[in-house]
């Protein structure tokens, strides 16, 4: 296989990273569970450098994240274009038990996705935050035509059913 024609991968700098990480509503919390490596899509609100994030049981996921040095994953792609970039953050997860912070939470989010009930508040402070990007050759010279990627993937409507894949400047 020839990667001659193969997109770049760059890194992008920390601000950006940020600045992508919210402008997302879900993404991957990894963390270790009995030992093996666990991921799991959560919603989530980024507030005061930190990844918030409901959870139904203490006895679950918030305990094993609790105190752990956990990843958070987002990330959004663009297949018609083979274009996207990935944001990852390192924290360590806290169990919040602060009653005007999980009050605050009940106000301004997360709001939980998911029906049922939400009893445990998890924190996650960012203590490191990188990102990538790829960009196809056209689209890094620029000779992509803004309506081309959105136009190929406009027929693939979006997973969370608000829209296409496509967005401006992936």
């Amino acid at each position: 296989m020839e990667t001659t024609q193969s997109a770049p991968l760059v890194r992008m700098t920390e601000a950006e990273a940020l600045e992508l990480l919210g402008t997302q509503q879900v993404g991957r919390l990894v963390y270790t569970r009995r030992a093996l490596p666990a991921v799991t899509p959560v919603n989530f609100v980024l507030r005061d450098d930190a990844i918030w994030i409901w959870t139904a049981s203490v006895g679950s996921m918030a305990q094993a994240v609790r105190g752990a040095v956990v990843a958070f994953e987002v990330d959004q792609l663009d297949e018609a274009s083979r274009s996207g970039w990935s944001v990852v953050a390192l924290g360590v997860a806290e169990l919040v038990v602060n009653r005007p912070e999980i009050e605050r939470a009940m106000q301004v989010g997360p709001e939980p996705w998911v029906s049922g009930r939400k009893e445990h508040l998890l924190r996650i402070p960012l203590k490191m935050i990188s990102g990538r990007r790829i960009r196809t050759p056209a689209h890094a010279a620029g000779t992509v035509r803004a309506g081309d990627a959105a136009q190929a993937a406009e027929a693939r409507p979006a997973p969370d059913g608000r829209g296409t894949l496509a967005q401006d400047g992936p």
